[in-house]
């Protein structure tokens, strides 16, 4: 059942991505669209171009449809061109989020999944998880979630699961 009150959503809400000794590493503007048990659904558009170092150039416009989950490990980003074609999906490894009504704020832990089109899939940034692992003092725990949390998006992409089944728009 989606937990939908009519005037509440959508609405404007910030996403604040930390780092794990607790500092603001990206802040942007979404809407809200549907909130449904543990699960948080976004769309955000990118305000200015970025340039990023595998993706390429993300123009103007580009829209990002985003997927929380209260209590996993990860979040996926699903990009869209203006006209919404699929560029790639993104997946950041991360605690679970939290949620005050207002802020969704997450702590990245570094790793990162890409995900094309054709659902060919790279795991991301695995040296810098390491070497932040060691420089913030990461808990086993921790850890061991991070890379649960990898192999549960592998799972989720090969199988086709959610969010990876949603034809592209929807």
């Amino acid at each position: 059942m989606i937990e939908i009150i009519p005037n509440d959503l959508p609405r404007a809400v910030t996403v604040s991505a930390r780092k794990f000794d607790g500092r603001e590493h990206r802040r942007w503007r979404a809407e809200l669209i549907r909130q449904q048990g543990a699960l948080l659904v976004l769309d955000a558009i990118f305000e200015n171009e970025v340039i990023h170092d595998l993706m390429g150039r993300i123009e103007r416009g580009t829209i990002s449809q985003e997927f929380y989950w209260l209590d996993r490990w990860y979040n996926i980003f699903r990009f869209l061109t203006p006209r919404r074609d699929l560029l790639y999906y993104y997946c950041n490894v991360n605690k679970p989020p939290e949620f005050d009504g207002n802020c969704i704020s997450y702590v990245d832990l570094d790793i990162d999944v890409l995900v094309r089109p054709d659902f060919s899939h790279r795991v991301l940034d695995l040296d810098e998880f390491e070497s932040n692992a060691e420089h913030f003092g990461y808990p086993e725990n921790v850890k061991s979630n991070a890379h649960r949390a990898v192999s549960e998006i592998i799972e989720l992409i090969e199988d086709r699961r959610f969010p990876f089944n949603q034809l592209v728009g929807s």
